[in-house]
């Protein structure tokens, strides 16, 4: 029995992040920290025979690494859409966000019990911007809480 492979066009798409990032973030006060600028470096790479997208992440503060991270994306064989499973340092249960391309922006959303999040990826050329917007349980509205700018690394 043949097993179902993601339409190579959209893993195609997910694969233009293969590579090394950095640049610089800003994040607002939350449950998480006091916010504040910081730097981020972020490596993807493509594993699994090609159908997965592995990214590793560090964000420093003051010359100290102070956030680590992994993702795991996936292109959804039946749909389309991308899944996004992320571990980090503060040690939350993974749970996948769901994402779809809008021309060269990738967005996702995902629900939590600690609330829920729109995360999005807008390249352009060797550059993404990265933003995350919450929504806490009580709140009306999403606000930002991290936004970084992003170049390729040679």
């Amino acid at each position: 029995m043949p097993f179902p492979r993601p339409d190579p066009a959209q893993l195609a798409r997910l694969h233009r992040l293969a590579g090394d990032w950095a640049g610089p973030e800003l994040a607002q006060p939350s449950p998480w920290g006091a916010g504040g600028p910081a730097h981020g470096r972020g490596r993807f790479r493509v594993g699994l025979d090609g159908i997965a997208l592995l990214q590793d992440y560090e964000q420093e503060k003051d010359g100290q690494t102070v956030f680590r991270g992994h993702g795991v994306f996936l292109v959804e064989p039946d749909s389309s859409d991308v899944l996004w499973w992320w571990f980090d340092s503060l040690g939350f249960p993974a749970e996948p966000a769901r994402g779809r391309w809008d021309g060269d922006i990738l967005r996702f959303e995902r629900s939590t019990p600690r609330g829920e999040s729109r995360m999005r990826y807008e390249f352009a050329g060797d550059r993404y911007t990265f933003v995350i917007e919450n929504r806490f349980p009580g709140q009306d509205g999403f606000a930002e809480f991290i936004r970084g700018d992003y170049a390729r690394q040679a």
